[in-house]
């Protein structure tokens, strides 16, 4: 039998989850955390096969970071990041971070227990990827023009934006150029305010 440490601050949601996982007599729950704040030092201590990580946890800890710190000092547990939100950054980040799956909350909790057990069995799962509007005959935003848009939305100068991804000022101000080119916005002000109010991109987590 598996053992399952889920983070989420949502308790209806671990509880959908406990009896979910455990009815499949596949899975036991050995612990609940609201926040992912020092889910490492739990995971360390409860030694679960599988964690449940909610992306925005309690106190605005990041279950994206925590993924990637699990992952790097316990490279077993299998990571399974999950979210409420429709954002379009969360899936592939969590890849990056070293999830094994993601998936989003609105799935039905039988989803959530096929993932699970793929996972365990050595699979891995993720939606297809989201993609911002674009004019007609543009190409999709890249992945490095997306990673620009989200520290856009966190309100980042250009020059802070640079020192985060180890380039230069005049290539930020290059992919923010392309950006309004294909989305058809003058301003990169007014992309990151459509990005943020249509939940696209949350600027918090």
């Amino acid at each position: 039998m598996y053992e399952v440490l889920i983070i989420d601050d949502h308790e209806s949601m671990c509880d959908s989850l406990t009896v979910a996982l455990e009815g499949t007599g596949a899975f036991h729950v050995v612990g609940r955390l609201p926040s992912a704040a020092h889910a490492d030092l739990y995971c360390e201590r409860l030694k679960p096969d599988l964690v449940l990580m909610d992306v925005c946890t309690e106190g605005g800890a990041s279950g994206l970071e925590a993924t990637k710190a699990i992952r790097e000092k316990q490279p077993e547990v299998k990571i399974i990041v999950m979210s409420g939100f429709d954002e379009i950054t969360y899936a592939p980040r969590a890849k990056e971070a070293g999830a094994h799956a993601f998936v989003f909350k609105s799935k039905s909790l039988d989803y959530f227990t096929q993932v699970a057990n793929s996972v365990m069995e050595g699979g891995a799962c993720f939606p297809e990827p989201k993609t911002v509007k674009v004019q007609q005959g543009e190409a999709p935003l890249t992945e490095r023009e997306m990673e620009v848009l989200r520290l856009m939305c966190k309100h980042l100068t250009s020059r802070e934006i640079a020192e985060e991804l180890f380039i230069s000022e005049n290539t930020v101000k290059y992919h923010k150029a392309n950006m309004l080119a294909k989305t058809g916005f003058s301003k990169a002000v007014d992309l990151a305010f459509y990005m943020i109010s249509n939940g696209w991109i949350n600027p918090l987590y």
